[in-house]
């Protein structure tokens, strides 16, 4: 967590999407005025079972819980591919294979930020190599697996509410 954090800049988004302005990281959390872009990528394994990171016990915001595997802010200027494509590169490693696919965009308003994410999905095997400042594990994770953590504690309260809209589309996928 270095400093470089801080000084990162967000555009800031209507409840469209559409950019409208620029704000620095660190007032984007803690004003859910300053309405900001993350992407996720939900990878599935070729059985079907997806594949979760659980947060570094360092982290200031849910250490220890079981989160979606790729997730990250969009930088300055990115698009949501260029944002998924380089944190699945980051945080597990994946640099090559195939093209993550948009599912749907969620909105998160709490009193601590307002994102709007766009939610990808991949299909890989790995290898996965996690980035060891951020994530303390990966695991994959069946969808009985999964509804039967829903309400546990074990997973971070963005994974649950993305998971009660992701695990009604995946029978289709």
């Amino acid at each position: 967590m270095g400093n470089h954090h801080a000084q990162e800049m967000f555009d800031l988004v209507d409840e469209h999407g559409n950019v409208i302005g620029l704000a620095p990281r660190r007032l984007c959390h803690g004003n859910p005025v300053l309405r900001h872009r993350t992407a996720h990528v939900v990878v599935r394994s070729s059985d079907g079972r997806i594949l979760l990171q659980r947060r570094s016990a360092d982290k200031d915001v849910q250490p220890g819980r079981w989160d979606t595997a790729v997730g990250g802010h969009l930088a300055h200027g990115e698009t949501f591919e260029q944002a998924a494509r380089r944190e699945m590169a980051e945080e597990i490693g994946l640099t090559d294979g195939p093209e993550p696919q948009p599912l749907f965009d969620m909105a998160i308003a709490n009193d601590i930020e307002s994102e709007l994410t766009r939610v990808f999905t991949v299909v890989s095997d790995g290898p996965f190599t996690p980035q060891p400042e951020e994530v303390d594990e990966l695991r994959l994770w069946t969808a009985e697996e999964l509804a039967a953590a829903i309400g546990t504690g074990q997973l971070t309260p963005y994974l649950e509410h993305e998971l009660s809209l992701l695990l009604p589309k995946l029978q289709n996928l």
